[in-house]
């Protein structure tokens, strides 16, 4: 057996139960192409295999990479040895999905990209770390600006949580799956986008202070005119950014950007 190779954060999930949940939950047809994401031992590839048309593998690990075609002869598997940070989805079919069991260090990394996108997956299912996939999933009161990044693209909702012990090496922390829906339209249009996130930065730029005071230091604008903007987007200057919703944000930033 391959040994991990530990600088890329490999925890390899030996369960096969949870690997066929995983690929349930992306709801693949015999029609579909996947794109899975370190594909490592080939576990989770054979489940999608299962499933899909087709399966293009992106592979950082160049003997795993090089070893993992030949467990599968005839099967309709590409598997490239590349770093998935630097691999162009345009290449990818239109209405392609992306299921993965990702290392934890690159997971905001490869949703930024995935969900930024000129050619998006129709769906993402990933294993991450349970924070990160409950940060992913938050509601008002919780937000990040990851979550904001996640959902202004995206219907995110959660699946199992998958206990440390089901990996190997076992990891410190326990996973969850996490189901990423692409919207038809994003919340915010291409044109909007910088705007939307200039905003959303600066009022997560002073998490401890209220939005009135974070906006006013991140868009650099008096407090007395961003109170006036607030008041116009019919947000509390006295809320704080992980208080706001989607809407919200996105009204702030059509006012701001006026």
């Amino acid at each position: 057996m391959t040994a991990q190779n530990k600088h890329l954060g490999q925890n390899w999930l030996h369960s096969r139960e949870v690997l066929a949940k995983i690929a349930d939950y992306a709801e693949i047809s015999k029609n579909e192409t996947v794109l899975e994401i370190g594909p490592g031992l080939g576990t989770l590839t054979s489940e999608l295999l299962k499933r899909a048309r087709a399966v293009v593998a992106v592979e950082f690990d160049d003997e795993l990479a090089r070893k993992l075609p030949a467990q599968f002869p005839g099967k309709n598997l590409e598997v490239i040895s590349e770093d998935i940070l630097k691999f162009d989805l345009s290449d990818m079919s239109p209405g392609y999905k992306v299921v993965a069991n990702i290392p934890y260090y690159i997971t905001n990394k490869i949703i930024q990209i995935l969900m930024t996108a000129k050619n998006k997956p129709k769906t993402t299912v990933l294993l991450v770390q349970k924070e990160v996939a409950q940060r992913l999933a938050a509601k008002p009161g919780k937000m990040s600006i990851l979550s904001i990044s996640a959902q202004v693209f995206a219907e995110v909702t959660l699946g199992d949580i998958v206990p440390a012990e089901l990996f190997t090496p076992v990891p410190k922390v326990d996973s969850q799956i996490v189901i990423l829906r692409t919207r038809k339209t994003p919340l915010v249009t291409n044109a909007d986008e910088p705007n939307f996130f200039k905003v959303v930065k600066a009022g997560f730029s002073s998490k401890r202070k209220k939005l009135r005071s974070s906006l006013s230091g991140g868009l650099k604008l008096p407090k007395d005119e961003v109170e006036i903007l607030m008041g116009k987007a019919n947000i509390d200057p006295n809320e704080r950014a992980e208080a706001l919703s989607l809407p919200d944000w996105v009204r702030l930033t059509h006012i701001v950007a006026k």
